[in-house]
C-alpha cells in the first residue's frame, strides 16, 4: 500500500480491482466540486484521460459525495470492480483527502504531469480505506522574507503540501530582509522594503556575500490567486505581518515607524544579513494607525479566521534609551519594557477580535501578559506551548529543537550551509506534538503543529526542496495519524513505504536530500553554517 501518511484502516487488498481508463467517469455529488475539477486536471494529465462528468452512476466510476456523519475531514474510500470508486468525505475536505490516497494508491505515475505510455493500465486492488487526521491544524511556515520565492514556486510548494494532507500554509511576508506583499496605502513597502542591495552568504558570521541585490514581492491580485488555489486544495492561508520586532525593511520604507529619538532611521535600509536585529518600532500612534492601515488590507486578502503578527526577538535596546518609549511606558502605567511589547500586541489582538478575527504569535507573546484571545505558535521548546495551554489559549507546537527544517539532516561537511541540530528523517518522524503531563484540558488546546522552514540559507526553490524533503512525509504523518509513543513508532516501515515515496517525489521533480546523502550539486562546499553538536534540548 506505502500510504503516506498513513491511514487509520484498510481492509483488503483484494485481488479483484478497478481500472482507470477512457471509460472513466467523474460523479460528483453536491460539495465535491473542487475535488471533481483537481481530479480531471491531475490525474487527467497524468494519464491522459478526459474524465468526464456523470450524473448517473455506472460501473466505472470515481464517485465524490459528503456524508457530515464521518466528521471534519474523514474519508471513506473504497475501490470495488462492481462500481469503481467511491470517495465519501465528512466534509469537502474530506473527500479532497479522500482524492490524495487515491492519486498515492494509482502509483507515482500519478504524480507526473503528462502521460508516460505503459503496458499496464493503472489500477488499483479492491479495498476500503477509512481515515481521519488527528489534528486539525498540520502546517507549513515558509519565510519568502530571507529570500523571496515566485508566485508559481509557491503555487507548487501548496501543491506539495496538499499532496501531504497538510491543511495550513503559514506565510511568512515580512522581516528585515524584506517586505513581500503589496499595501496600496502604504508603496514604499515594496517600492523600497521588498529590495537589499546584496545578500550574506551562509551563516551570518561567513565572510561571503552575494553581490547580486535581491529581493521581490506579490501583488495584491498574486496573493489572491495563491489564497484562491490554497482553497481549492482545503488549505487556509495564514499570513504573518511581523511586529514590533523584524521590522527594519518596513523601517527602511518609512523611517518615522522606528525610534527616531535613539538613531538616525532614515539611514537605515533593508538589512542584509542574518539574526536578530535591533531596529524595532517605535510604540507611537503613528506606528499603530501606520499597521492598522496594513492589517485593513492584509484582512481584505486573507480570509482565514487567525492573523500572525510574529512578536518575537523584539531587543528592548531602543525603547530603553528612547524618551518617548519611556513617556508610553509611564503613561500607560507600565512595569518595563516587556510589558510595553505585550501593550503592542493585545492592542492588535483586541483591533483583530473587533474584526472577528483572531491573533497568534510566537511564544515571546507569553511574556508581559497574553490577551485571551490569542494563540500561541510555541516555537522555542515545549513550554511555552505549556504554559499557554494550561492557561486556555490555543497552541500549535513548533518547536526549533524538533520540527525546524532549515536544521541539517545529518552530520558531516556534506551538508549545505549547516544549520541547528541534526534532525534525521527518524527524528521528524519520533516527534510528539503533545507533551506527556499535559492535563487532558490544557492538551484540548492543541490545535496541531507546524514544520517551519526558515531560509536564511536557502536561495532557491531548490535548496527549500532539500532541507524540506523528505522530512516533510515523516513530520506529515505525525501531524495526520494517530501513532504509537514516539520510541514505539516503526519507523522500519515507515522507511519501506518511503521507498515509493521517494518515486512519487521523483515524479513531481522535488530536489529532496536522498538518503545516502546530497548529490555533488546539492552541496555547498566552503560557505559557513552553524552546525550545534549534541542532542538538542528537550524544553
Amino acid at each position: 500500500m506505502d500510504l503516506i501518511p498513513a491511514p487509520a484502516k484498510i481492509e483488503g487488498p483484494h485481488t479483484c480491482g478497478f481500472h482507470l481508463d477512457a471509460d472513466t467517469v467523474l460523479v460528483a455529488g453536491p460539495g465535491t466540486e473542487s475535488t471533481e475539477r483537481w481530479l480531471r486536471s491531475t490525474l487527467g494529465a497524468a494519464f491522459g484521460l478526459p474524465l468526464p462528468p456523470a450524473r448517473e452512476e455506472g460501473h466505472n466510476d470515481v464517485r465524490l459525495r459528503v456524508d457530515g456523519s464521518l466528521g471534519p475531514e474523514a474519508y471513506r474510500l473504497a475501490v470495488s470492480s462492481t462500481f469503481g470508486v467511491e470517495i465519501t468525505g465528512g466534509d469537502a475536505a474530506g473527500v479532497f483527502w479522500g482524492a490524495q490516497t487515491l492519486r498515492q494508491l494509482l502509483g507515482p505515475d500519478a504524480f507526473r504531469r503528462a502521460r508516460v505510455p505503459r503496458e499496464v493500465t493503472p489500477g488499483i486492488a479492491d479495498q476500503v480505506v477509512t481515515d481521519a487526521p488527528r489534528f486539525r491544524w498540520r502546517g507549513l511556515m515558509l519565510d519568502v522574507s530571507r529570500h523571496f520565492m515566485p508566485k508559481d514556486d509557491v503555487l507548487r510548494q501548496l501543491d506539495l503540501i496538499a499532496a501531504h494532507k497538510l491543511n495550513v500554509f503559514h506565510f511568512h511576508l515580512t522581516d528585515d530582509q524584506g517586505w513581500r506583499v503589496e499595501i496600496r496605502r502604504h508603496p514604499r513597502l515594496t517600492e523600497v522594503g521588498a529590495w537589499r542591495a546584496r545578500t550574506k552568504w551562509g551563516h551570518r558570521a561567513s565572510p561571503l556575500w552575494n553581490e547580486t541585490p535581491h529581493g521581490g514581492f506579490y501583488t495584491q491580485d498574486d496573493i489572491r490567486e495563491i489564497v484562491a488555489y490554497a482553497a481549492e486544495r482545503h488549505i487556509t492561508v495564514v499570513p504573518e505581518i511581523d511586529i514590533p520586532g523584524h521590522s527594519q525593511a518596513a523601517i527602511a520604507a518609512y523611517p518615522e515607524l522606528g525610534n527616531t529619538d535613539v538613531v538616525d532611521t532614515s539611514a537605515l535600509t533593508v538589512w542584509d544579513t542574518w539574526g536578530v536585529n535591533p531596529n524595532v518600532l517605535a510604540p507611537t500612534d503613528t506606528t499603530l494607525r501606520f499597521y492598522e492601515g496594513v492589517f485593513e488590507e492584509i484582512l481584505d486578502l486573507f480570509p482565514s479566521t487567525f492573523v500572525h503578527v510574529g512578536g518575537d526577538e523584539c531587543p528592548k535596546d531602543q525603547w530603553k534609551q528612547s524618551p518617548t518609549a519611556q513617556a508610553r511606558i509611564k503613561e500607560l502605567g507600565l512595569a518595563d519594557e516587556h510589558e510595553l511589547q505585550s501593550w503592542f500586541i493585545r492592542h492588535f489582538d483586541r483591533w483583530l477580535a473587533d474584526r472577528g478575527r483572531r491573533l497568534i504569535g510566537w511564544d515571546e507573546i507569553l511574556e508581559g501578559g497574553l490577551a485571551p484571545g490569542a494563540a500561541v505558535s510555541s516555537w522555542r521548546g515545549y513550554a511555552g506551548g505549556i504554559t499557554a495551554a494550561e492557561a486556555g489559549h490555543d497552541v500549535v507546537m513548533c518547536p526549533e529543537q524538533q520540527v525546524y527544517l532549515d536544521h541539517r539532516q545529518a552530520p558531516g561537511e556534506d551538508e549545505p550551509m549547516p544549520i541547528g541540530f541534526v534532525r534525521t528523517l527518524e527524528d521528524v518522524y519520533r516527534f510528539e506534538p503533545v507533551p506527556p503531563g499535559l492535563s487532558p484540558e490544557a492538551a484540548a488546546h492543541v490545535l496541531g503543529t507546524q514544520a517551519n522552514v526558515w531560509t536564511e540559507v536557502m536561495e532557491n526553490r531548490s535548496r527549500v526542496d532539500y532541507q524540506v524533503f523528505p522530512r516533510l512525509a515523516a513530520f506529515a504523518e505525525v501531524a495526520w495519524s494517530v501513532l504509537p509513543e514516539p520510541g514505539e513508532r516503526d519507523f522500519a516501515a515507515f522507511e519501506r513505504r518511503m521507498a515509493t515515496h521517494y518515486r512519487r517525489l521523483d515524479a513531481l521533480g522535488v530536489d529532496y536530500r536522498p538518503p545516502a546523502g546530497p548529490h555533488p550539486w546539492q552541496r555547498r562546499p566552503g560557505v559557513l553554517g552553524r552546525p550545534i553538536e549534541g542532542a538538542p534540548p528537550n524544553v
